[in-house]
């Protein structure tokens, strides 16, 4: 169920936030079914799943770049929340020490196991149990850094009334997001000029048409994007 408006980090509290609130706080039924449907959704998931990731644990346990399984990033979910999220490792330890926290097409800090992982999104797998406690949905906006939110434009924090997503149209969209991204470019600001606008204008839209018809037209694209690949 939605916050109370007034009730809402004062960054929401804005015209252009209300205008989205409005259209959402109309299709309350359709955010509680959204959350059942995530709930019996990731149970699935993790039973079907559960031997396949431990099979990519395992293989990115016993590679030659030494480290751990997992990678976790701050990233920002419902109402401006932080929380760690979880993803099979797909880069060089340190990482985030020795570059920018965006990936560009060709990086060297994408290892040769993590290149497949990231190919067909089975670094996103983790992601399951968020969905389960309820930090992420299966379909809604994709969770940005915190760096990225505190530059939001005001309408961008429409995207936060409800919980960030595995996946989007946006970031379907924007599936080789890396290819737009060269070396020696200032990457933040691309991202935050032409990148994050466009992205957002794919959610804006999302949340217009919110309900429970198009959340499930969005999970047939990305099955369907994933098995092109």
């Amino acid at each position: 169920m939605l916050k109370s408006f007034d009730k809402l980090p004062k960054e929401f509290q804005n015209e252009e936030v209300k205008k989205y609130y409005n259209i959402l706080k109309k299709k309350q039924s359709s955010i509680i079914l959204k959350r059942i449907i995530d709930i019996l959704l990731s149970i699935i998931l993790i039973i079907l799943l559960f031997i396949p990731m431990l099979v990519i644990a395992f293989i990115i346990k016993i590679s030659a770049t030494k480290g751990p399984v997992f990678y976790r990033q701050e990233r920002v979910t419902t109402y401006g929340r932080h929380f760690m999220i979880l993803k099979f490792r797909t880069m060089i330890v340190g990482s985030d020490q020795c570059g920018e926290l965006l990936t560009k097409e060709g990086d060297e800090r994408v290892t040769l196991i993590g290149r497949a992982l990231r190919k067909y999104r089975l670094d996103e797998l983790p992601q399951i149990f968020h969905v389960l406690t309820g930090k992420m949905s299966i379909v809604g906006t994709r969770p940005e850094v915190p760096k990225y939110v505190e530059r939001y434009d005001p309408v961008f924090y429409s995207t936060l009334l409800l919980p960030a997503g595995i996946t989007s149209f946006a970031s379907i969209k924007y599936k080789d997001e890396d290819k737009l991204l060269k070396e020696g470019e200032d990457v933040d600001k691309i991202y935050m000029t032409r990148i994050l606008p466009d992205k957002m204008r794919y959610n804006l839209k999302y949340l217009q048409r919110f309900g429970f018809r198009r959340d499930l037209s969005l999970m047939i694209k990305t099955v369907k994007e994933v098995f092109k690949r």
